[in-house]
């Protein structure tokens, strides 16, 4: 029997990698991007709406979509931080995925596996913080992991097959990295196939944690 995966953010260059290894391996999938569709996962209408239309129950729903800055850079100092900068990175990394998980919860199985996963960050975990900066994307992508925490414990209570996690894809060579990359980088279509190979391993016991590209357990 196909499966079916949900992929937002669908467009950019992880997301895009996503949906065709997803294909690849047998699933049919839903796209939705602001590119495309004007899908904007920062307007709680048109995330309502969009996902309302569907009557698709899925094997997987995938937030692929976020952004490092909204023009500026991310901060090296307090002395750049910028209220505005730091509520429209907030908007897209954090409500953003926030918005799409509570208006996808009907559409996730209840009686069998079902996973929702976002892409974070491991700069978004706060134990692993030795370098400092970049304010607003490092405490967006924390309050993505806290949002997926907390809703994997309410979740749970009513899904008990579903694996609710938060995942760090590695440093992955796409626009969005380009001018910020100081690590060794992969291609989206390799970084695509780490991160499914990661979901498809976890268990409902896994639900609520944070895991890097290798499966390995980030701290908070």
């Amino acid at each position: 029997m196909e499966k079916n995966a949900l992929v937002i953010g669908a467009s950019g260059g992880i997301g895009r990698a996503l949906s065709l290894e997803l294909e690849a391996r047998g699933y049919g999938v839903t796209r939705f991007s602001r590119s495309q569709d004007g899908f904007d996962i920062t307007c709680e209408d048109s995330v309502a709406t969009a996902l309302g239309r569907l009557d698709t129950r899925f094997d997987l729903i995938l937030v692929a979509s976020g952004i490092l800055s909204n023009g500026q850079g991310p901060e090296k100092t307090l002395r750049s931080l910028s209220a505005k900068e730091m509520s429209d990175v907030f908007a897209v990394n954090a409500i953003g995925p926030a918005l799409i998980l509570k208006h996808s919860v009907k559409l996730l199985h209840k009686r069998k596996r079902s996973v929702f996963a976002a892409l974070s960050a491991r700069v978004g975990s706060i134990g692993d913080n030795k370098l400092g900066g970049w304010y607003s994307y490092r405490t967006s992508k924390s309050a993505l992991n806290q949002v997926l925490r907390t809703a994997s414990i309410e979740l749970a209570r009513t899904h008990k097959h579903l694996v609710c996690t938060a995942i760090h894809p590695g440093t992955v060579a796409t626009e969005f990295t380009k001018n910020y990359s100081k690590h060794q980088t992969v291609r989206p279509p390799q970084a695509a196939v780490h991160i499914l190979n990661v979901l498809d391993n976890l268990t409902p016991e896994d639900s609520g944690q944070f895991f890097d590209w290798a499966g390995k357990p980030i701290p908070w």
